[in-house]
């Protein structure tokens, strides 16, 4: 089943896509933004093991970016954990390939991961946390509706710097009033 917005489908992770994956999670400009940890390079077989976890049937549903235009892998966004009590959900979100940088691949694709986690899984809160110096993920996010709920105040270290970590949210209520 895929998940389709004006540019992206959001679709279950291939095989084929593993290289790929492994050669965008490992740029070091993409996981400086992704990971508040020491950047280090993922192995092939980090990345074959979280694809063999995608299709274990477990509840934190990862979906590959794909363009329309020409079905060209680009990135990945899902859910990185499920508080079904309370009912929020965390999100993440990566483009990997730069040529899609600023042209509104990541806000389509975080629009249609929004709606498929308030339509399907009625969920009441959607949340995410970015860095300071991600201001174009920062941007892209507002544009999905998101707001800032914090901000923990030198929280990261990169480059030799402390930088503030955002934490953004969205109600259900949001979502369905907007």
């Amino acid at each position: 089943m895929y998940y389709t917005g004006e540019k992206i489908r959001l679709r279950a992770y291939r095989k084929e896509d593993v290289p790929k994956a492994l050669e965008l999670v490992n740029d070091f400009e993409i996981k400086r933004l992704l990971i508040t940890g020491i950047p280090y390079p993922n192995t092939l077989k980090d990345e074959e093991e979280w694809f063999e976890k995608q299709s274990a049937g477990n509840e934190l549903y990862n979906f590959a970016i794909e363009t329309l235009e020409d079905n060209k892998y680009i990135g990945g966004c899902g859910l990185n954990n499920i508080d079904w009590k309370n009912s929020v959900a965390t999100v993440g979100i990566f483009i990997g390939d730069k040529d899609y940088w600023g042209k509104g691949y990541g806000t389509d694709a975080m629009k249609v991961l929004v709606k498929f986690i308030f339509e399907q899984m009625n969920i009441n809160k959607v949340k995410l946390n970015t860095f300071s110096f991600n201001e174009r993920a920062i941007k892209s996010y507002k544009k999905c509706g998101f707001q800032i709920e914090g901000v923990l105040r030198n929280e990261l270290f990169k480059d030799g710097k402390y930088y503030d970590e955002i934490a953004m949210g969205l109600m259900r209520e949001e979502y369905f009033n907007k």
